[in-house]
């Protein structure tokens, strides 16, 4: 008998759930073919089987929380893909054979002679089984007659068995949670609620924020950007920048720039807090905040400060895709060192973004807005496309002055591109 057991994901993720199973009992599975998927906490990976054999029982079911090493399913490597072993097949010729032989010697009736009635009890008392089939239904208690079968030759086989039980549990489970819901009706319950479970992930991520406001002395600093300069440069250079490069000149590989920039001039934005020291760490892995159907996930642009814009923006549009499609691996989505969310693309004009620890620094885009602003140089008023800025940081490491600061290099930066580019 092989063992499905749920494999090493990684070093932070030790349970997952199981979102659908890919197969049915007596179900067929090649060697390397997937057969269950399961949703961690972060994305939702499959599992492939080591072997070649029949699903023989699912231990667990659709929603099931499950860990690392536990056995989740059991396949029958001896079967074929039929779902009938050889041998079987073999006893079930004999047991037929002995079955249609007279206990006592007597004519043997020519079937016409039977009456339908008769002929159809006589079928019904002697449904076509499996040995295996009949012992898995005496020790389960069910009778054959009452199982559906998908042999074309009307031939109960083992896994029909499975699957019944499996139904019968299903019904059972249903009659008690209706019971449980009518119980509940009773005392409180207002039909035009609907009650619906929390996925993982969105376990995950109310956790993984609350426990961010609960460890970290989170706080957020404010400051407002002139997107001109860029917006400016975008317009004469987005034609030949997709010409050359197969891909658009946005925004976010401005803002990109702009936060590596800043993070190597003030270093405690770009580290964590392990017991009691301080991780400063000297690569610049940028995770991108990227809105889903299934939550909010954050893949991670490795050695951005290696990148040109045409490579940031073509990292982010993969990542982005992959995250939509819900294909990302873990290896996507794994130590990221400082992160960049943009509410912005669904309107939102100010807010206070949440930390992603353990990271000790959050910048949060917004929605560009026309305002009139005060010129410096001759104190004249002109319209301006703004952005506000949001820096979210822990104050455990990180001062007030320097984050301050930070936000206003990136400020400086933005407004500024050639700068930026002789910064990057």
């Amino acid at each position: 008998m092989i063992e499905i057991k749920v494999p090493e994901l990684a070093e932070s993720i030790s349970e997952g759930t199981i979102s659908k199973w890919l197969k049915q009992v007596g179900d067929y599975v090649e060697k390397g073919e997937p057969i269950v998927e399961l949703e961690t906490d972060k994305v939702n990976i499959e599992i492939n089987s080591e072997q070649s054999g029949v699903v023989k029982e699912f231990l667990f079911q659709s929603g099931d929380n499950v860990e690392v090493g536990q056995v989740i399913a059991r396949l029958d490597e001896n079967q074929i893909q039929s779902g009938v072993t050889q041998l079987d097949e073999t006893l079930q010729k004999k047991e037929d054979q002995k079955q249609d032989t007279p206990s006592v010697a007597a004519p043997v009736k020519d079937e016409q002679t039977l009456s339908p009635a008769t002929s159809k009890a006589d079928q019904h008392r002697k449904p076509i089984a499996s040995p295996a089939a009949r012992k898995k239904a005496r020790e389960l208690g069910i009778d054959l007659n009452e199982i559906p079968f998908q042999d074309p030759l009307g031939r109960v086989r083992s896994g029909d068995v499975d699957a019944y039980k499996q139904s019968l549990n299903g019904k059972s489970e249903l009659s008690q949670n209706e019971k449980h819901a009518a119980q509940i009706k009773t005392v409180d319950v207002d039909e035009r609620i609907e009650r619906v479970k929390m996925s993982r992930r969105r376990q995950t991520i109310a956790k993984r924020l609350v426990e961010a406001q609960h460890t970290a002395a989170m706080l957020t600093t404010f400051n407002e950007v002139d997107m001109t300069a860029i917006m400016d440069l975008r317009n004469r250079r987005k034609d030949s920048f997709y010409k050359k490069h197969g891909v658009k000149l946005g925004f976010m590989s401005f803002f990109t720039k702009a936060v590596v920039g800043a993070l190597k001039e003030f270093p405690l934005l770009n580290a964590e807090i392990q017991d009691n020291e301080i991780l400063i760490k000297k690569f610049y892995d940028i995770g991108i905040a990227v809105s889903t159907d299934d939550g909010l996930v954050v893949p991670v642009l490795r050695s951005a400060d290696q990148l040109s814009f045409a490579g940031i923006e073509k990292e982010m549009g993969h990542l982005s895709e992959k995250a939509r499609a819900n294909t990302l691996g873990l290896s996507d989505l794994l130590g990221g060192t400082f992160t960049i969310t943009n509410g912005g693309v669904f309107g939102s004009l100010l807010s206070t973004p949440i930390l992603n620890t353990p990271q000790v620094g959050i910048l949060g885009m917004h929605t560009i807005q026309k305002r009139p602003v005060v010129i410096d140089r001759d104190d004249t008023v002109e319209v301006r496309p703004m952005m506000y800025l949001a820096l979210s940081y822990d104050h455990r490491i990180v001062d007030g002055k320097d984050a301050v600061q930070f936000l206003v290099k990136v400020k400086q930066l933005v407004e500024d591109p050639e700068d930026l580019l002789l910064e990057g």
